[in-house]
């Protein structure tokens, strides 16, 4: 078995202090998946960029998205017909969050309108119950139009190297029902 994990970031990468890059230091087999541009997301380039790396592994590979890597993993997995063993999918960025709006107005082009179909893998998606780029209602709605589990972890922001989690143990263990 060829266990690989492939790390999905959002705009912007996720920075030394952001979880994702604290497991990758931690785990030879987790890989980030790398994007041309990480200011300005192009939906076609990255669901690319996600189909190669999934390619290179077999159907044991587990994806750990955060942000708008959740976006991606949604709209690669309408396109693709690989198979993989699961998704974790941390703090989806709702278009309707004020916030998150202007990012998808100047920052991404393609992400929009969001795939809603079930995904043909396990998944669970996280959310924090004050993330400034999303909402519990719309987490709740991916959840349940992508047949993922739902994980609520509380105040949390937006689960990233702003929210203080460190290595965030939690996060693990929900990797890890995924990749077992």
């Amino acid at each position: 078995m060829n266990k690989r994990t492939l790390l999905l970031p959002g705009i912007g990468d996720s920075d030394n202090c952001h979880w994702q890059s604290l497991w990758q230091v931690l785990r030879t087999d987790f890989v980030r998946v790398q994007q041309r541009d990480w200011e300005q997301a192009v939906c076609a380039e990255w669901v690319a960029n996600l189909e190669l790396a999934v390619a290179q592994g077999d159907e044991n590979v587990v994806l750990v998205a955060h942000s708008l890597g959740c976006l991606l993993v949604a709209h690669w997995a309408a396109q693709t017909r690989l198979k993989i063993k699961g998704a974790l999918l941390v703090a989806p960025p709702s278009p309707t969050s004020t916030t998150a709006a202007e990012v998808f107005r100047t920052m991404t082009s393609g992400f929009l309108p969001m795939p809603v179909q079930k995904l043909n893998f396990a998944s669970i998606v996280v959310a924090s119950s004050n993330d400034p780029y999303s909402n519990l209602d719309f987490s709740l709605s991916c959840a349940t139009s992508w047949g993922s589990q739902f994980a609520n972890i509380g105040d949390a922001g937006h689960i990233n190297s702003s929210s203080g989690l460190d290595s965030w143990n939690e996060g693990f263990a929900l990797y890890q029902q995924l990749a077992i």
